[in-house]
């Protein structure tokens, strides 16, 4: 059902169109002048179709076009006029009309020129939003790889994935946090895939890698001459999302002012573009995420309070490398098969000195620094497999990580074990016997590194 916008000053026409296009199907509404027309395109924002009269006093049919067009230029227009000449017809092309109805018309007419003004309004729409999602097709290729691409069986990453299937379907707004690196990303490409939005696009921005003039406009969009630079009307990423999801990364980054806006489109669920007077309604899910500590961005009042329960709703935290180093064999296989057919066809393992060299750490960078490292090291590798000297120094040479015998004929968690009690023993012994200090070495919070000497029963 279309919602139609009559404007005529003559009531008979007024009712007599309303009438026609009520028993098409779609809904009616009717304004008595060009000022009330164009108010009601203004307040509602969901008008796809404005039929006015060309002579009226006041605002014309004239000036009508014209605030049509700066409102919502996806908006067809006809014109009504008593005078059916070809220079009629030609001036109410010249100002934007799709077509016009010459009185009298018959509810015939009006049928057939309605809906040819509704098919091409779809087709605008369409259009528009097809523009608009070019630059995010690589993305939503990579999609449905997102929760296949969440690799680990250790405790930390399984809660995160038993979190992910529980948060999908609810519909609820989503908070991850995480060091860089961790697969915030990915976290949220799964909840998107795994929810009733899964056929709706999934868009999103780095609000940190926008400067902050320009944030608003992308978020809401803008109209035509909005700012200077601003040659055409574009649908920001709330829009785009209509329907999907809206992953808004680096959501610490946010100015105060674009908070604000942002915490008013989450709570009214409708936008309005930079430029523009219309009210937008939207369907977008938010799923945010950042590297910060919001809660102390709040104290100190860098974050409003307000907008940080507005997307806390359910928070996930994706566990740094350092605190799964279990997952990591798994991650390196998984990097060699996905990697090596492009960079180095040849390998196809890791031998167990490097993987212990990889295991072993710290990994300030996370996944996408394990991830970097394994395509270093199939560029550098000289034979199938994987050796230490084809890791990077950082990793051959690290802190920590030197000089630690890989166990042989164990099982996996064994080894892993083993290998994190000499990496604990070597680290204490560097740093004096310092508890702080030999939890800085290791990369992990003294707390953990407690728990540790505690199982390993060191002392």
């Amino acid at each position: 059902m279309a919602i139609i916008l009559i404007i005529d000053d003559n009531e008979t026409i007024r009712d007599g169109l309303a009438h026609t296009i009520k028993k098409m199907g779609h809904r009616a509404i009717v304004a008595s002048g060009g000022e009330d027309g164009i108010a009601l395109v203004k307040k509602r924002g969901d008008i796809d179709f404005v039929i006015t009269d060309l002579r009226m006093d006041g605002l014309d049919g004239v000036g009508v076009l014209a605030r049509i067009s700066e409102l919502c230029p996806d908006v067809p227009t006809m014109i009504i006029t008593a005078y059916g000449t070809v220079d009629t017809a030609v001036t109410a092309m010249k100002l934007g009309a799709f077509d016009f109805l010459t009185k009298p018309f018959s509810p015939e007419v009006v049928r057939l020129k309605v809906e040819r003004a509704l098919e091409l309004c779809s087709e605008r729409r369409a259009r528009r939003r097809l523009e608009g999602h070019n630059e995010y097709l690589q993305h939503e290729a990579d999609a449905h790889h997102a929760v296949a691409e969440i690799i680990g069986d250790s405790d930390p990453i399984q809660n995160v994935i038993h979190m992910i299937g529980r948060v999908a379907r609810a519909g609820s707004s989503v908070l991850i946090t995480g060091e860089s690196g961790t697969g915030k990303e990915l976290c949220a490409r799964a909840i998107h895939k795994l929810s009733e939005r899964a056929d709706g696009p999934f868009i999103q921005i780095n609000c940190g890698a926008i400067v902050d003039t320009l944030l608003e406009s992308e978020l809401f969009g803008h109209e035509r001459g909005a700012f200077t630079g601003a040659i055409k009307t574009k649908l920001g990423r709330f829009e785009l999302a209509c329907g999907g999801t809206l992953f808004l990364d680096e959501i610490g980054d946010v100015p105060p002012a674009m908070q604000v806006k942002l915490l008013r489109a989450l709570q009214e669920q409708e936008i309005q573009r930079v430029g523009g007077e219309a009210t937008i309604r939207i369907d977008t899910r938010v799923i945010s995420a950042t590297n910060k500590d919001l809660e102390d961005e709040v104290k100190s009042g860098r974050f409003r309070e307000d907008l940080y329960y507005r997307l806390h709703v359910v928070p996930i935290t994706m566990p740094p490398l350092r605190d799964r180093r279990s997952d990591v064999p798994m991650l390196v296989n998984h990097f060699i098969a996905k990697l090596g057919p492009r960079v180095n066809p040849r390998v196809t393992a890791i031998d167990d000195d490097a993987l212990g060299l990889l295991v072993a750490h710290p990994w300030p960078g996370n996944v996408r620094e394990l991830e970097n490292t394994i395509e270093q090291a199939l560029v550098f590798a000289d034979g199938p497999t994987i050796t230490r000297d084809a890791l990077p120094p950082r990793v051959r040479a690290g802190d920590v990580a030197t000089t630690v015998d890989v166990p042989r004929q164990k099982a996996l968690p064994d080894i892993l074990d083993d290998l994190e009690r000499q990496l604990i023993i070597k680290a204490f012994r560097e740093a004096g016997g310092v508890k702080t200090e030999t939890a800085r070495l290791l990369g992990i919070k003294p707390s953990a590194l407690y728990y540790k000497l505690d199982k390993y029963g060191i002392s």
